[in-house]
């Protein structure tokens, strides 16, 4: 909401002071002196508690600074003064949602709209609140609506764009991202919305020059995209945390500046938070992790936000922790309280500013030590972040100024991994596949957004160089499929020779890697989960390290499993090292049974040290917090051969 509630200044219903006060407040609140703005709705509403004017600012108010619970309170006492007012109800409305009670938002925007059918933004708003209760296709119906009352209301073309995404239809999603940017260009995150989404389809029309302006954007610190969609574009790691700092000063603020401080508990008390305990990527790596937690020295709570399901891993999840919250109904707000009542010592964000993150539990300091890890391969770029769990191949020591937050240094990769994932032992037939039999295989699983055109020349250009080749890709959606086609095809590659693979369970996505020889990893945005798939199902991976903690990772997993030939210094270098392996057949043969050896003998899936690595790093954080001590950069100790801490 941008701008003022539409009270009526100098109305005959009350006194003329009151109306000039509020005549003030609401030219204060467009100016965005929200302090004075509030202020002077509290002096009204001090000598009139029923001033409906006062009552409908005030709580719009709240919703702004992000006390959307104060202000369902404020306006539902303005909605019972003038109940046939639907601005009053659609205003109400976004307080509801801000608070989780979505259903509750929708009856609101519902009263609104029997107050007056045709109010457009009640709609639009609508729409918003039925695509939290994930009922999409009744959303889409509400914006549809919206857009036909006021073709020219962006937020209902931006929010339907959203929804179209989501329900993976890309191609609709991309042409309303279209008309959102010809109504007005420079609405929030849209320019970064619309790009994505062509990433998404792999439809790479001008996209040279569009990632040149998106980081023209982020350089003067507009609202462009949100850093999830600026990871695999070509920007800095600079610029990665410039994009985090404006979406942190604007949408997750600080709230709560001060730290609580608990007396020494026997157990450190570790809430690790995310919307991930389920069949998730995020879920599959940390899994083994929480089940290896010292018991003795650590105390687990699980702070659930995402979906319930009756899954194997989801009860292997629960099982794994001391406490397991369902907090998806409680606001940010409330969750943040229950973890300072639940005296949490460290807080641990599994999702950053990926999907379904929610920062601004954090900005409201969840624990005295916040820690972001593994979810979002980044800084959050917010000074309420104490630390990032990293490691010196993702983040060398002349680029911390890249990072809000302290690094944590663990001593090999930062990835923590399920050596509890299940590969079957039976046969793959690459004719079930769609695989020829007598072809050297590359494959790449990773999805098709971090597909870039400088990437794609260089495979297209080794599959030039080793005829008979062919290029196993990971389906995303069809119009991504029939995009490359096309660009291989354009490269002078048949378009058969890229084949793609369908999304199926896990386990049975890790056999079927047995039918791939070679894995080319993506920049600037690497593979992540799906390079340590790929390496615990013994397929070599190679890469180029990038400047980015998301174009780094691949090679900090390539040392921690000591195959550092795989890392290729440079994008040449990359594609040369393709063609040779492909076409040296005894070199690729030592390296698969170097990484088989490894696999089970090198540190990134020993996952007894790993936790006992991780944990160090937790106590060591604890350790400066008990003390008195700011945080810093730590560089967490490793084992010798020996065992002994090094």
């Amino acid at each position: 909401m941008s701008s003022a509630p539409s009270a009526a200044p100098g109305d005959a219903t009350q006194p003329s002071g009151e109306a000039h006060l509020i005549e003030r407040a609401i030219a204060a609140y467009r100016r965005r002196e929200w302090t004075d703005a509030e202020k002077l709705c509290r002096a009204v509403l001090a000598a009139n508690a029923n001033n409906f004017d006062a009552l409908h600012l005030l709580g719009t108010l709240a919703v702004q600074t992000r006390r959307a619970q104060e202000g369902a309170e404020l306006l539902a006492r303005a909605v019972a003064i003038r109940p046939e007012d639907a601005e009053i109800h659609t205003t109400r409305g976004v307080a509801l949602r801000d608070c989780g009670r979505y259903a509750d938002a929708v009856g609101s925007y519902d009263r609104a709209i029997a107050v007056a059918p045709n109010y457009a933004e009640a709609h639009a708003n609508r729409g918003v609140a039925l695509r939290n209760l994930e009922r999409n296709d009744e959303a889409l119906q509400s914006y549809d609506r919206a857009i036909a009352l006021k073709p020219d209301l962006v937020h209902a073309h931006v929010n339907r764009a959203i929804a179209l995404a989501e329900g993976q239809r890309y191609a609709e999603a991309l042409e309303t991202y279209k008309r959102a940017l010809q109504i007005d260009a420079d609405y929030p995150y849209l320019y970064g919305s619309w790009l994505h989404t062509k990433m998404q389809i792999c439809d790479w029309s001008r996209v040279e020059s569009q990632f040149v302006r998106l980081a023209g954007k982020i350089e003067r610190g507009e609202r462009a995209a949100t850093p999830w969609q600026v990871l695999a574009t070509p920007c800095s790691a600079a610029l990665q945390r410039r994009a985090a700092e404006i979406v942190i000063r604007d949408r997750y603020p600080l709230v709560a500046p001060e730290t609580a401080r608990y007396p020494a508990h026997e157990r450190i008390r570790i809430g690790y938070f995310s919307a991930d305990f389920h069949e998730h990527a995020t879920a599959h790596l940390i899994a083994e992790l929480l089940e290896r937690h010292d018991r003795a020295k650590f105390e687990l709570t699980a702070y659930s936000f995402g979906p319930v399901t009756d899954t194997p891993m989801r009860r292997r999840l629960m099982a794994a922790f001391d406490h397991f919250l369902d907090v998806r109904d409680r606001t940010d707000q409330e969750v943040a309280a229950l973890a300072i009542v639940r005296e949490t010592d460290i807080a641990v964000d599994l999702k950053g500013f990926s999907q379904n993150g929610r920062p601004a539990i954090f900005a409201r300091r969840a624990a005295p030590i916040q820690v972001s890890f593994l979810g979002y391969p980044g800084t959050m770029g917010a000074d309420y972040f104490d630390y990032l769990i990293a490691d010196s191949t993702l983040v060398p020591e002349g680029d911390q100024r890249h990072y809000a937050e302290k690094l944590a240094y663990l001593p090999e990769s930062y990835q923590v991994n399920d050596t509890q994932r299940i590969i079957p032992d039976a046969p793959i037939r690459r004719a079930d596949l769609r695989l020829p039999d007598d072809s050297f295989v590359f494959c790449c699983f990773n999805n098709s957004f971090k597909i870039a055109p400088a990437v794609f020349d260089r495979w297209m250009r080794i599959l030039l160089r080793v005829p008979g080749s062919v290029l196993w890709l990971l389906h995303d959606n069809e119009w991504a499929e029939a995009n490359l086609r096309r660009e291989a095809h354009q490269r002078g590659v048949a378009a058969e020779r890229l084949i793609f693979a369908p999304r199926i369970p896990l386990p049975g996505h890790l056999a079927r890697h047995r039918a791939a020889d070679l894995f080319l990893d993506t920049l600037p945005c690497n593979a992540h989960t799906t390079a340590s798939d790929a390496l615990w199902a013994g397929v070599p991976l190679i890469t180029c390290p990038g400047e980015t903690f998301a174009g780094r990772v691949a090679a900090s997993l390539l040392h921690a499993i000591r195959l550092t030939e795989l890392v290729a210094p440079t994008p040449a270098d990359y594609e040369a090292l393709a063609v040779e392996l492909a076409t040296n057949p005894a070199k690729l043969r030592e390296i698969r049974e170097r990484l088989a050896h490894n696999r089970l003998t090198q540190p990134l899936f020993d996952i007894a040290s790993y936790t006992r690595s991780l944990e160090r790093g937790y106590t060591m954080m604890y350790e400066r917090h008990r003390s008195g001590l700011r945080p810093e950069h730590i560089s967490v100790p490793g084992r010798s051969a020996t065992g002994v801490i090094r």
